[in-house]
């Protein structure tokens, strides 16, 4: 059967506007929707991933030497591409394309590209060399048998940089245009590809098909990347002369220096966790990750979603010295963040066993196991709420293009992170590492905002004190249902089966849920009000569109 031409054309314009135009985002609420939707898709897919790996080898030593063998390659990729580049990347050429000089900042982004290519290739084959020597340092509690095995696992997981850095040049590119809807999708297809690597890679390999697994996800993570950006205009040249001589670039190479000594530093504390992990239990290291990945998940669905959405608008507005509105983004945004994050951490700690068993507690994932996990996952809930205004606070700083204070606050957390393990791993052993993770997130968070508030004589304080009131409130009550359910739930359903921790799960999240939001509703909370406006515009103007390209078609 052959479709009409106009119904051809219908869905070449839904398409169109799906995937190219319709997620050119005009409000930072409205970004952030967007991102947050695709991840959270993304985030249930990890954790589907970890669901995968904890069945299928438990806590133990396999999965401690695949989470050591992402050390080194992460190391490249958060260096070059993740922290410094878009730190210093995004500011520069969103001024280039605010102040219609295209062609510079596409000559900008081809140059920057082609040094990054080269040097990640470059300092990859290196570090492949002595990945032996590296994987000493950093694992130095690991047997013989198991440091070779992390080798050959790093020396796999070097092409994922390559893949993962020329990725995040067009993140930067979209995201600088408000592109976010295929920039959000990029991550689903990183975890498809680990999650193919796990269920057929490793049946025909062994292990070793986790590594490919990563190399396939890096691939897929740029190629989904790439139509959009080259619909905007990018052409990729290989031309090197002019690069070097580019006032934009070297801008964003003095730019880059502080932000990757700070972004170092950040790597320094995964490098101090292994270390000591490697000398505890074996699966201590992979515990750590678990609970880590489920608290990453509100981190990355809120904290850095609404943080990337801002982030063009607040290099904009820095751009033209506009501090009022500056301040009124920065604002909306964090209080935004807490308007999610403060309810969702306390859903965390009281329901944190029954996460851990639903999501975890399958195949070889034994109960110590499960107790471990979500013991430290009740840690990481504390400091949530830091943890997700960091990646703001620190873009906020990068807009102005300082990333010298974020770098000196990271060298100070840090040594409060390797104080807190030293006095607290004889007695905590696998707790110590959550409980100075979290307490090094606190005094982060606490010490940009300190500087920060320095810079300006208000950062709409009345309005954020109002808010966070407002919030605990309405959280205090849901919280209070959420535990009282969670018993109701026990006197009724075995909690021996997964059907039942599921369901008392699922039933005490909704309840709270929904008291919070209605005590939202009573005390006229304005972070709740500006989401639910954003909602039902996005919403009806989905449907118009839908009835537009269906009157055009009929010819109506």
């Amino acid at each position: 059967m052959v479709l009409p031409l106009a119904k051809i054309n219908m869905i070449r314009k839904i398409i169109k506007n799906t995937f190219l135009n319709s997620h050119v985002s005009s409000s930072v609420v409205s970004a952030a929707f967007l991102i947050t939707i695709a991840g959270l898709a993304s985030r249930i897919l990890g954790l589907f991933r970890d669901r995968l790996l904890a069945s299928t080898f438990g806590a133990g030593d396999t999965l401690d030497i695949y989470y050591a063998a992402f050390r080194i390659p992460d190391l490249i990729y958060n260096l070059l591409i993740l922290g410094a580049l878009s730190a210093a990347f995004i500011p520069v050429f969103t001024g280039l394309i605010s102040n219609k000089k295209e062609d510079e900042a596409w000559e900008l982004a081809s140059g920057i590209m082609n040094l990054a290519i080269i040097f990640i290739i470059v300092l990859s084959i290196l570090l492949c060399i002595f990945s032996p020597y590296l994987m000493r340092l950093i694992t130095p509690g690991f047997s013989p048998e198991k440091m070779e095995q992390a080798v050959f696992f790093t020396r796999i997981m070097f092409l994922s940089p390559l893949f993962l850095g020329i990725s995040g040049i067009f993140g930067g590119i979209l995201t600088s245009y408000k592109r976010f809807l295929i920039y959000s999708l990029a991550p689903i297809f990183y975890n498809t590809g680990i999650i193919f690597g796990i269920l057929f890679f490793v049946r025909f390999w062994g292990p070793i098909g986790l590594a490919w697994g990563v190399v396939l996800g890096a691939f897929l993570h740029m190629l989904t990347q790439y139509p959009a950006t080259r619909q905007l205009g990018f052409k990729h040249s290989w031309l090197f002369v002019k690069y070097f001589s580019n006032k934009e670039i070297r801008k964003i190479f003095r730019l880059m220096i502080p932000r990757t000594l700070g972004i170092a530093i950040n790597q320094i504390n995964l490098f101090i966790i292994t270390i000591f992990a490697s000398f505890l239990a074996p699966g201590s290291l992979a515990i750590f990750s678990f609970a880590q990945n489920l608290q990453a998940v509100p981190l990355g669905v809120i904290g850095v979603s609404f943080a990337i959405a801002v982030f063009p608008t607040l290099s904009a507005l820095s751009a033209k010295n506009d501090k009022e509105n500056f301040v009124k983004n920065f604002s909306e945004t964090f209080r935004q963040i807490l308007f999610f994050i403060i309810p969702l951490s306390v859903f965390i700690l009281l329901l944190r066993a029954q996460i851990v068993r639903v999501v975890l507690g399958a195949g070889k994932f034994d109960w110590e196991d499960t107790v471990l996990t979500f013991q430290c996952l009740g840690i990481f809930s504390l400091s949530l709420f830091a943890q997700c205004l960091v990646p703001l606070l620190a873009r906020a700083f990068y807009a102005m293009h300082n990333t010298k204070t974020p770098f000196y606050i990271a060298i100070a957390t840090e040594i409060v992170n390797i104080l807190m393990v030293i006095m607290l791993i004889e007695k905590y052993e696998i707790l110590s590492l959550a409980m100075a993770f979290s307490l090094s997130a606190i005094v982060q968070m606490f010490l940009l905002l300190f500087f920060l508030r320095a810079k300006y004589d208000n950062l709409d304080d009345k309005k954020i004190i109002t808010s966070i009131g407002k919030i605990t409130l309405a959280t205090f009550f849901s919280g209070a249902v959420i535990q009282g359910s969670k018993y109701l739930v026990a006197m009724v359903i075995s909690l021996d089966t997964f059907l039942g921790v599921f369901s008392q799960l699922f039933i005490a999240s909704i309840l709270g849920a929904l008291v919070f939001l209605l005590v939202c509703h009573f005390v006229k909370l304005e972070e709740f009000i500006n989401l639910r406006k954003s909602l039902l515009k996005r919403i009806f103007r989905k449907e118009n569109i839908i009835l537009e390209d269906t009157k055009e078609v009929s010819g109506i």
